[in-house]
């Protein structure tokens, strides 16, 4: 039996494909989902973008593709382009990722802690975490430039020499703009 459709698969005889698919062609439904896949491969990983998502644009691609096998029996031409029914059902897995990733507040990290710490309570992490939003926010207040001598002389611990190697100045230029942002953070504190 010769198919109602003719190969390969493309956007001019996709919606012939797509009929013949759901017409119950196993063929047709091959070669469209074939043809699908990269596409929506594409299309969801330029809709993921840089979300922490719970699964790869690969494996969302994967479900647009068996959502779309699970609707050809049902599907019925009416007078849209096939290719436009996959997007939506794209953008519903797409956004279905989106919620998820929204939902998630867990922290992935590397490696898993062999034991559980207890050395800080939860009032202890909120003052941490308090300290380094108010550090943060007096650190704005400097130049940009300030900003970086006194990351690297006073957090990372880098000598005038090392600090001024590595912005491209004097060590006595890195010594007097740390004496500035110092006075500076001393005067935003006082008020």
């Amino acid at each position: 039996m010769t198919p109602a459709w003719s190969r390969p698969v493309t956007r001019g005889n996709l919606d012939g494909v797509a009929a013949a698919a759901s017409a119950g062609d196993t063929a047709a439904t091959t070669e469209l989902l074939a043809y699908l896949r990269p596409i929506m491969v594409r299309y969801c990983r330029t809709k993921l973008g840089r979300v922490r998502p719970i699964s790869s644009a690969d494996d969302v691609a994967q479900e647009v593709c068996i959502a779309v096998f699970r609707a050809l029996p049902t599907y019925r031409h009416l007078g849209r382009p096939f290719l436009s029914f996959v997007f939506g059902v794209a953008a519903h897995k797409v956004a279905d990722v989106h919620r998820a990733a929204a939902r998630d507040r867990s922290l992935p990290t590397a490696e898993t802690p062999d034991t559980a710490l207890v050395d800080e309570g939860p009032e202890q992490i909120a003052l941490r975490r308090e300290l380094v939003e108010q550090t943060g926010d007096l650190l704005r207040t400097l130049l940009p430039r300030q900003r970086e001598i006194i990351v690297m002389r006073v957090v990372m611990g880098m000598s005038a020499q090392e600090t001024a190697d590595a912005v491209g100045t004097t060590p006595d230029a890195v010594r007097v703009a740390q004496h500035r942002a110092l006075n500076r953070l001393r005067k935003t504190v006082a008020r």
